[in-house]
């Protein structure tokens, strides 16, 4: 009873998540609900004795590749109005494509499941579930298993080739940025803080220049900017 209990809650919670990676407006909302969903399919994994597999599902997945996306793009931002232009000609199509791939070798998968039955638990952990798991990968699904590996060098080699920006002109030298950065139209000093008052303290107020105007160079573009909150004389003084 216990496992179906656990097994309909985290189902649940694992479909949710699934809808709220390709449902939500923003990036950061997609990586916490494919955390989430990651995180689910761990519990379930060590619910059905193969606690590796859910150890290595909450490290490498959850806690070092989503929680490093989740940095990057809470870091830097990701800006609404290009994320629906293609970088790469034909994309969506392909995507489109492979997703009908996946979904019939999973329907196969489970078709197959169903006709030649399962060997249970006890049969697949006899020799323990780390040894079982070893054995499975290096005789049976081998060529599996390197073949995911060279797509994963080359996704990560497409990756460095995609974000190589070629340099078409010399490197300045220190002193032609100090001149630069002096010069007319420069910013010899720091950019301002984005603004500190009483009752604001946030990234998107803009800092209070010594005319009282907000600095626009304050704010990340990404973000919408507030206007600068009205000051008396009091309470709103920045600090």
């Amino acid at each position: 009873m216990g496992e179906t209990i656990l097994f309909w809650v985290l189902a649940v919670v694992s479909v949710v998540g699934a809808l709220g990676v390709v449902a939500a407006p923003k990036a950061v909302y997609s990586a916490i609900s494919l955390a989430g969903t990651m995180i689910a399919l761990a519990v379930l994994y060590i619910a059905q004795d193969a606690p590796f597999l859910g150890v290595v599902q909450v490290v490498v997945y959850t806690g070092a590749v989503m929680m490093l996306f989740l940095f990057v793009v809470m870091l830097i931002g990701v800006d609404s109005s290009e994320s629906l232009v293609e970088t790469i000609r034909g994309q969506r199509v392909a995507a489109i494509v492979i997703g009908v791939g996946f979904g019939i070798l999973l329907i196969a998968g489970i078709g197959s499941v169903s006709v030649d039955g399962v060997a249970g638990l006890a049969a697949a952990n006899a020799d323990g579930n780390v040894e079982g798991l070893a054995a499975l990968i290096f005789t049976e699904y081998l060529w599996a298993f390197e073949l995911t590996g060279a797509l994963l060098i080359t996704a990560t080699l497409g990756a460095m080739v995609l974000a190589h920006r070629e340099r078409f002109d010399r490197r300045k030298t220190q002193r032609e940025l100090a001149v630069e950065r002096f010069g007319p139209g420069g910013h010899p000093t720091t950019l301002p803080n984005p603004g500190v008052y009483a009752r604001h303290n946030a990234v998107d107020v803009p800092a209070r220049l010594p005319d009282g105007s907000g600095s626009a160079l304050s704010v990340s573009a990404i973000l919408q900017t507030r206007p600068v909150p009205e000051t008396d004389g009091s309470a709103d003084e920045p600090r």
